[in-house]
């Protein structure tokens, strides 16, 4: 993995590895399609008019079908599903979940001929990441209901699609231009439901908090993020990050919170640094035209070159 590669992947471990902690402050007090409103709607007022400005809209609006399969599967039904389930399971049962998404993604992967199909190292990478994953939750499974469980399945297969999508068909096009158009998209079908959950009360400054961090630092920036590290290692291995984040909470919990970190703890760590490196690391496939990186306000725009899906 490149350097650039590196620092992404840094960066998107510790963006994702927070919102687990905020969404369910968030369903405390206002409806999981509130939430999805007030996160997608601030997310697309910050990211559209720099689309705007940059003109990269109609190319987008182009490709509009894969456009709004892409905000279903990415956004649209994951964060409703997993706002609602986290009112019911813990967020390390969430984590442990969601950790499948790179082993949905290499069976996608490996099912539809793409050509970052995962050898037999990358493949025992993503094991040791999820057993890894397994010791810092500590084994933490108890859940209130089946449907819960279920919801985070269809999660997990929408998080495992989107970027399947995101490389394969929506390559070329402007990264920011593709996430302000489905973040609007999305908005726009969450108003009704979020209209009619409207909270009474005004929510508490912690929800208000922690809406905020959700749509500007885990989504506006954090897709932009996301679809360069996507440009740059490839669709399946991007998804490895969901190793790494709750490895993230586990520690922020430690230096923030004070909690224990215990000896599981400490060695699911190891463990997922280790799957995450035999995961993502490269096996020569073809390369082929991936998402255009958002370009600085004193350059032009840059299409980086990385593994293909």
């Amino acid at each position: 993995m490149t350097r650039r590669g590196i620092a992404l992947f840094a960066l998107m471990s510790v963006i994702w590895g927070i919102p687990y902690l905020f969404i369910r402050v968030a369903v405390a007090e206002i409806s999981p399609a509130t939430l999805v409103f007030a996160r997608t709607a601030i997310a697309a007022l910050i990211l559209l008019p720099l689309a705007v400005v940059r003109t990269d809209l109609r190319p987008v609006v182009g490709r509009w079908r894969w456009v709004v399969t892409f905000a279903a599967v990415e956004i649209a039904i994951p964060w409703v599903f997993l706002a609602s389930a986290e009112q019911h399971i813990s967020s390390s049962l969430a984590g442990l979940l969601i950790a499948g998404v790179p082993l949905v993604g290499a069976a996608i992967a490996m099912a539809t001929g793409g050509a970052d199909r995962l050898g037999r190292t990358g493949l025992i990478g993503l094991l040791v990441g999820l057993a890894g994953v397994a010791a810092i939750v500590g084994g933490d499974l108890e859940a209130s209901n089946v449907a819960a469980l279920l919801q985070v399945g269809v999660v997990v297969v929408g998080y495992a699609v989107g970027p399947a999508i995101l490389s394969r068909r929506l390559g070329g096009l402007s990264s920011l231009g593709v996430m302000g158009v489905s973040l609007a998209l999305t908005a726009l079908v969450y108003a009704p439901c979020a209209a009619v959950s409207w909270p009474a009360a005004t929510p508490s400054r912690e929800v208000l908090l922690s809406v905020a961090i959700l749509a500007v630092v885990c989504t506006a920036a954090a897709f932009l993020a996301f679809a360069a590290l996507i440009a740059e290692v490839g669709p399946v291995r991007a998804t490895v990050i969901t190793y790494v984040n709750p490895a993230v909470a586990a520690v922020l919990g430690v230096l923030v919170l004070g909690e224990t970190l215990t000896l599981g703890m400490g060695l699911g760590f190891a463990l997922v640094i280790v799957g995450s490196v035999l995961a993502t690391r490269p096996t020569g496939a073809v390369r082929a035209t991936p998402m255009e990186a958002p370009a600085t306000a004193a350059s032009p725009p840059v299409v980086v070159d990385g593994p293909a899906a």
